[in-house]
């Protein structure tokens, strides 16, 4: 019988328990996934949009794993706090496999990226999905103009929140503060800037067309941007003639071959340029080819974006043109990527972002570590959807099995917990965290809403506890 560590709630640590036993090889592996925070489901709860109920439900799914006989769930047990290292989990456990994400957002490397009211995505999304560790902050939602950098599913969940009205959000789990800050908010206009053209950005279709469907906003789209796009401006040979005098070249206007998602997002966006403006309250505006170079400020506060405009190079990129232009924004919020954390005691590879790995073996000096192993976004860096994580799960869990007669000559005898609570943990186990299910439903109902996150450390430990606490709205 082997114990087996996942470190992370996530849907990479919750599809590795499922794959573990699920797997007819072993039987009886007994799992426990450790998280930092008193809730499970990493992203799942704290980073999918409010408003995206569906994915939400993947919850339910990932219940069902931590409800397993021979899954355990612990919470508020942080891998480096109290002596918990690398080098001592595998003295509890026969293996650790860690599912830790990428927590760290990237920055944009420009002058006046620390003016006040330059934000990151991260934290924006932090906020308003109630994650402990999010500081009260203001957001600067009294600003008119919002500019949002990068086109990917954040920067889009970014962007629908903020021109989102609140009586829309009311209906989900949304703190009730954020839920205040977002009904008061004077943002007009929201400005979602890539460097490329839409074909080549990285939002799917389905989180694309969400935008248009906003009642209270409208998408507008510059049709000079979406000229550039190579989709449809295509590089294209000069015409030549023939002896006869017949004119030969490609068609023109034809479209460079694209991967299905790609042809869609372009024909997408496209209907919008090809849109009269509607005269809703709030406008969403999707800008492409430009590249932000500064942030410009007054008195120490962000006040717009300069902006360089670039065109397609031969290679698939873009290239400067030495034109420049201006967005008016009292809040700029950067969605450029996202890159894993190091765990002291764990190798790291700074460039990726990354630990390295081969097959999910965690590599110590480019050999494998016995016992130790990864999955999800610390092994392949920020990539793919929810589902992505499934796979990169059973890839690492066959190399675990495959290793089992060497993991099991490793003698545990006493149960994990015992030794967490001995060195000074506190782990929420899965009573804890229903009952601060419970607490969360009990404070929406008094707040005549369905369940309200209950968004600081203080308030999820008490709940935990089966106490009564503050509010935590």
């Amino acid at each position: 019988m082997l114990r087996i560590a996942v470190v992370g709630s996530g849907p990479s640590g919750v599809y590795t328990a499922q794959a573990l036993v699920r797997q007819p090889l072993l039987p009886g592996i007994l799992v426990d996934v450790l998280d930092r925070l008193p809730a499970p489901y990493g992203l799942v709860r704290y980073g999918v949009a409010p408003d995206h109920e569906k994915i939400k439900s993947l919850q339910n799914t990932l219940r069902s794993v931590l409800e397993h006989e021979r899954v355990r769930f612990l919470g508020n047990v942080e891998v480096g706090a109290h002596g918990l290292t690398p080098e001592r989990l595998l003295g509890l456990y026969h293996a650790v496999v860690y599912c830790v994400g990428a927590a760290r957002d990237r920055r944009l490397g420009i002058p006046g990226e620390e003016l006040a009211g330059s934000r990151s995505a991260t934290d924006f999304v932090a906020w308003y999905s109630a994650h402990p560790d999010a500081a009260p902050a203001d957001f600067g939602l009294g600003a008119r103009s919002v500019v949002v950098i990068g086109v990917g599913n954040v920067a889009v969940d970014v962007a629908r929140v903020l021109a989102r009205g609140a009586e829309d959000l009311r209906p989900t789990d949304v703190p009730h503060r954020a839920l205040g800050a977002l009904a008061g908010s004077g943002v007009r206009d929201v400005h979602m800037v890539g460097r490329r053209g839409p074909s080549q950005a990285k939002f799917t279709t389905k989180e694309l067309r969400e935008l248009g469907a906003l009642p209270a906003a409208e998408v507008r789209v510059e049709p000079a941007d979406l000229a550039l796009d190579p989709a449809y401006a295509p590089a294209r040979p000069p015409a030549r003639s023939t002896a006869d005098g017949a004119v030969q070249g490609p068609a023109a206007g034809a479209p460079l071959p694209l991967a299905a998602v790609n042809r869609r997002n372009v024909e997408v966006v496209r209907g919008w340029a090809d849109r009269p403006g509607q005269g809703r309250p709030r406008r969403i505006h999707l800008r492409f080819f430009l590249r932000p170079v500064e942030l410009l400020g007054t008195d120490g506060r962000v006040t717009a974006v300069r902006f360089e405009r670039t065109a397609p190079d031969e290679r698939g990129g873009v290239r400067g043109t030495g034109t420049y232009e201006e967005i008016e924004a009292g809040l700029v919020l950067r969605a450029v990527g996202y890159r894993g954390v190091p765990i002291a005691g764990l190798p790291f590879d700074e460039t990726a972002g990354t630990v390295p790995q081969l097959a999910g073996r965690v590599l110590r000096y480019g050999v494998a570590s016995p016992g130790e192993y990864v999955a999800g976004w610390i092994k392949r860096g920020p990539t793919g959807v929810i589902g992505t994580n499934r796979a990169c799960a059973k890839e690492t869990v066959v190399s675990l099995l495959a290793d089992a007669p060497l993991l099991s000559a490793r003698r545990i005898t006493a149960d994990p917990l015992d030794a967490l609570r001995a060195a000074g943990h506190r782990p929420v186990e899965w009573p804890g965290w229903l009952a601060i299910e419970d607490a969360e439903a009990a404070l929406g109902a008094s707040l005549g809403r369905r369940s309200v996150k209950i968004p600081d450390w203080e308030g999820l430990l008490t709940a935990a506890r089966g106490e009564r606490g503050p509010s935590g709205t």
